[in-house]
């Protein structure tokens, strides 16, 4: 079976996490000059294994939104963004569906106005008042309708 990306990341991230485990237990177990070139060739491992490590990772296909980087970076939680990304979202949402009540409520009365003002046009608004209420309850039972 291939590797993906992903597992590929993955593995060099493992060598990545190896090479340090290495590296600690050498400076642990550091007995001068005679040890010194153990932890020459261990670190220059870890510089192979970063460098494998960054070029793995620049193929995976992730797109981080700009302003999340820019918060991390300025050393806010990228939690609080996307608190915040929500809360917009729905005081966004909340005013569109008062709008669409508005004029659901306007379309009424309308309605009513017309029938009033013309008795003749009520079978003509009788039928688009019917077609109406059944692309809301559409609408309403997850049906998406294209008006």
């Amino acid at each position: 079976m291939a590797q993906t990306a992903l597992d590929v990341v993955d593995d060099r991230l493992r060598d990545v996490i190896q090479n340090l485990f290495e590296i600690q237990s050498a400076v642990h177990g550091y007995l001068g000059p005679e040890t010194q070139q153990e932890l020459v060739r261990k670190i220059s491992q870890l510089s192979n294994s970063l460098s494998s490590l960054s070029t793995s990772a620049s193929n995976l296909p992730t797109q981080i939104p700009p302003e999340i980087i820019d918060y991390v970076e300025d050393g806010r939680n990228p939690d609080i963004y996307t608190r915040e990304f929500v809360e917009l979202a729905q005081k966004g949402n909340q005013y569109l569906k008062g709008k669409s009540e508005a004029f659901a409520a306007f379309r009424d009365v309308l309605a009513e106005e017309i029938v009033r003002a013309m008795p003749e046009m009520k079978a003509e608004v009788g039928r688009v008042m019917a077609g109406r209420v059944e692309e809301e309850q559409k609408n309403q039972n997850g049906g998406t309708q294209i008006s």
